[in-house]
């Protein structure tokens, strides 16, 4: 009876040891697959140096991303502010990338950028009051976008559409900006500089 009790209770502390081990090994396979699962890759449709464009410029970022007179932001740059400096007459040069560009340039055709930073349809951002008025430096949230000599690919919810960026890289997202931009970030952000948390500040 007691050799049958031993062996019962040998039994037990093995079961949970395995237990324990699957759990561990369940969330490491989860925490590696998840993000392969959930996410799904678009490419850009050309590559863009943005480090020989910052070497050209007078006004860093703002050379190209621009505020319109209203006060405004205009995004990403259309083809007629790529106009301002290229001519569809002059070749770039024979890499593909140089090739494409000329074929929207001479088109006068808007590229179809995949935007890294999109928000959901019910956020207000105004680059124009963190940008200018707050002078929040474009690194805050973008990192170091603008030293990158190509783009990295665009990759997106498949549930809900959004831009990795947003969540975060990580699994489990909780590093702050650059590298995410969810809500949370920016209500640090305005309680440590004592700015309006109010809903309809960021929600219209």
């Amino acid at each position: 009876m007691a050799t049958h009790q031993q062996g019962k209770k040998q039994r037990s502390r093995a079961d949970w040891l395995l237990l324990v081990v699957g759990l561990i090994l369940g969330s490491a396979f989860g925490f590696w697959i998840t993000p392969t699962i959930l996410y799904a890759e678009k490419p850009q449709p050309l590559q863009f140096n943005h480090k020989l464009h910052m070497e050209q410029v007078d006004n860093g970022c703002k050379s190209c991303h621009k505020f319109r007179e209203d006060g405004s932001f205009s995004g990403i740059p259309g083809i007629k502010s790529c106009k301002n400096c290229h001519s569809g007459d002059e070749p770039l040069g024979n890499t593909p990338a140089e090739k494409e560009f000329m074929k929207f340039l001479k088109a006068d055709k808007p590229i179809p950028w995949q935007v890294y930073a999109r928000q959901a349809d019910n956020v207000f951002f105004s680059h124009a009051a963190h940008a200018e008025n707050a002078g929040l430096e474009c690194t805050r949230c973008h990192g170091k976008h603008g030293e990158s000599d190509k783009l990295r690919p665009y990759e997106y919810n498949r549930l809900t559409g959004y831009s990795r960026d947003i969540w975060g890289r990580g699994p489990i997202g909780l590093a702050g900006p650059p590298d995410r931009m969810k809500m949370d970030d920016c209500a640090k952000c305005h309680r440590d500089n004592g700015v309006n948390q109010a809903c309809f500040v960021c929600h219209k």
